[in-house]
């Protein structure tokens, strides 16, 4: 990928501009990463999208299906550019020089911020839907967001899960995963907190009532090397225990689809309690 900076002549003498401002209404919307496709697909219609990311249709993309026949664009300068966006919408898409570069150019650009629980969920879409110009699109989304939440607080609690994905990594406290074992109704198995290996030696004398697992279906997250969902025990637990099956594209970016996982974790029964 070329650096953000290679196109020197474009930007002489605007360095010390102040970043442009958005149209109320961007009608020539570019993303730059699968992440920031979801929203712009979710919220804009497709007349008002000149191109999204090269990983719209891939399988880890919520909205594959929406995004079929748009066209799409690499997260590099010249490449982008060359479109001529009134928006330029990112997560991750292009490096962390992205977003200055193409400011500097005199392109506004929408800075999807990340999300530590299911409440920050919401605020991003929202503030995601007034930067593209649909605040009523988003405000309905999040209505439907609250209606799905509710339901899901009104529901038993449960056992204890863990999720598993194939990479052999688990995660604890402070997660957006975490927050959705929880709201599903579920503790976390996992005791320690952040994005940790499988407890092995743990699951050897104990395991958890369902096993959370994630990617297993994709074509993403598997290693080609030894991984620790490779170990006897950890296969055990997928074999031996209840397993919720999670799409990689409900969990890969945290937007309202999470809540898609977090209602497959609530129908999912415990030892005891039925399927």
């Amino acid at each position: 990928m070329r650096p953000w900076a290679a196109i020197p002549l474009m930007l002489a003498g605007c360095a010390q501009a102040p970043a442009p401002a958005a149209p109320a209404r961007p009608m020539r919307i570019v993303s730059l990463d699968y992440c920031a496709d979801q929203y712009a697909l979710k919220l804009v219609g497709r007349d008002r999208i000149v191109a999204l990311s090269p990983h719209a249709e891939s399988d880890f993309s919520y909205m594959r299906v929406a995004a079929r026949g748009v066209p799409t664009v690499a997260p590099r300068a010249e490449d982008v550019l060359v479109l001529r966006p009134d928006l330029v919408i990112r997560s991750y898409g292009g490096g962390p020089g992205a977003a200055a570069f193409l400011q500097r150019a005199g392109v506004p650009v929408l800075q999807i911020g990340y999300a530590e629980d299911v409440a920050g969920v919401r605020r991003t879409l929202v503030e995601v839907a007034r930067g593209l110009g649909e605040p009523g699109r988003g405000a309905k989304v999040a209505e439907e967001m609250d209606a799905r939440l509710a339901a899901l607080r009104r529901g038993p609690a449960k056992g204890a899960a863990l999720y598993m994905t194939p990479a052999g990594v688990t995660t604890g406290a402070g997660t957006l995963i975490d927050e959705m074992l929880r709201v599903g109704g579920f503790r976390n198995f996992q005791r320690e907190t952040g994005w940790r290996p499988l407890p092995l030696e743990r699951l050897a004398y104990e395991g958890p009532d369902v096993v959370a697992a994630a990617f297993f279906g994709s074509k993403t997250n598997h290693p080609d090397s030894w991984s620790a969902a490779r170990h006897p025990v950890a296969r055990a637990q997928l074999r031996d225990r209840p397993v919720v099956g999670l799409e990689g594209a409900w969990t890969a970016c945290g937007g309202w689809f999470l809540l898609d996982a977090i209602e497959a974790l609530a129908r999912a029964g415990t030892p005891g309690t039925g399927a």
